[in-house]
């Protein structure tokens, strides 16, 4: 990522930070991305869990509320977003690209509509994938790139197919599997959403 794409991502989201309403600091727990997350990563105990792209850290408050004892990093672009993460919750500013921290220094992993940014997203995975332990866990919750058009998007972004990442995931986790998802439990999936789950 060249440094002028990065100021204009980085300037997007400090500027997204204060529109409470499209970028929320808190999230219904029952919402099918939560849901699946904690499915993924339980029993979670004590365990490092790292959320890339934290935004204001909605989703890792979620798990921390649900498990006390886990250690809660979230990492993103803007330090404005990360002025809203909830006290508890470790606050690192940086890239998906380029992680400031040692192999396996995590447990669990999960990047939720986060990817999309990453605008290197071979490398983002491959830095997703060097972070974590063997035997640990990774989920990306993202957008179908069969419904691209749907949304609205800035020019970085880019959506997925599910055999695109689970490519890219299977060079360094030894079991991927994806799926659509749903955004609300009792709403079949519209193939707008997709999850990819893997295990190092």
């Amino acid at each position: 990522m060249n440094d002028q794409l990065r100021r204009d991502i980085r300037k997007s989201f400090d500027e997204a930070a204060g529109d409470e309403e499209h970028f929320p600091s808190s999230i219904d727990p029952r919402i099918q991305h939560v849901q699946v997350l904690l499915r993924h990563f339980a029993p979670v105990d004590n365990h490092r869990i790292l959320d890339v792209g934290c935004g204001k850290g909605r989703y890792a408050r979620v798990i921390l509320e649900r498990n006390p004892s886990a250690r809660l990093t979230g990492l993103d672009i803007s330090e404005r977003m990360l002025q809203s993460v909830p006290a508890g919750i470790n606050r690192v500013s940086g890239i998906m690209s380029e992680l400031p921290f040692p192999d396996g220094a995590f447990d669990g992993v999960y990047a939720t509509e986060s990817l999309e940014h990453a605008v290197d997203i071979e490398r983002a995975v491959s830095e997703m994938c060097r972070i974590l332990r063997p035997g640990g866990k990774l989920a990306i919750i993202d957008k179908n790139a069969e419904h691209w058009g749907k949304l609205k998007t800035p020019e970085w972004e880019r959506w997925f197919n599910r055999r695109e990442l689970e490519k890219l995931l299977s060079r360094h986790c030894r079991s991927v599997r994806s799926e659509p998802i749903s955004y609300w439990e009792d709403v079949a999936p519209d193939g707008l959403f997709l999850v990819w789950l893997a295990e190092k």
